[in-house]
């Protein structure tokens, strides 16, 4: 069976993104960190599917298909040869430039997440796409959490743990500190700490 990983970006405040959305702290705290990039390449290699909500599935598209050069293409390529799936129910295609788009699934995500649980193959990840991660938590399908934190404080913005509907206890498995200060905290999800203790 797969496991389905959420991996986030968060700030030491613990916001995944900053008022009105913004994200760009993200690659102020990674760009350049050749560290953080062999992992995130390193990864890659362990997944076979991208879970992406809307939003994040057009920040996405507009940029790593256009990544044809310089230290990120080799993340890219793999990246862009993955199987995608955006959950949206506005969308009624999701073109990934010249590479095979990405399948739209409209409806229950947690439903359809379980049933690619059960297909052979790499894990599942799901980057970013907050109100995705969010109700896949509520459902409790998320296998691990890959919680990569930017030594950046925002004061305000999106959390992406809840006040309600929090996903219970969760069951450390690595730490691992990057060149710029970034810290990938990796953990089992509720349902998968309970089989680990």
């Amino acid at each position: 069976m797969k496991s389905v990983i959420l991996q986030e970006f968060l700030t030491i405040d613990g916001m995944a993104a900053g008022p009105e959305g913004k994200t760009d702290f993200i690659p102020a705290a990674t760009r350049g960190d050749r560290s953080f990039g062999a992992r995130q390449t390193e990864f890659i290699d362990s997944v076979d599917t991208m879970l992406l909500g809307r939003v994040t599935y057009q920040l996405f598209a507009q940029y790593w298909p256009n990544v044809t050069s310089g230290d990120e293409k080799p993340f890219a390529d793999k990246l862009n040869a993955l199987r995608k799936i955006v959950f949206s129910n506005t969308l009624d295609r999701a073109p990934w430039g010249r590479h095979e788009p990405a399948a739209i699934v409209k409806g229950n995500a947690a439903r359809e997440v379980e049933k690619l649980k059960q297909e052979s193959g790499r894990d599942i990840v799901i980057w970013g796409s907050l109100s995705l991660g969010q109700a896949l938590m509520k459902h409790g399908v998320i296998d691990e959490y890959h919680m990569i934190v930017c030594p950046v404080v925002l004061g305000d913005g999106r959390r992406l743990f809840e006040k309600r509907g929090a996903s219970g206890e969760l069951h450390l498995l690595s730490t691992r500190a990057f060149d710029r200060g970034t810290v990938l905290l990796t953990y089992a999800g509720a349902t998968v700490a309970s089989q680990v203790l």
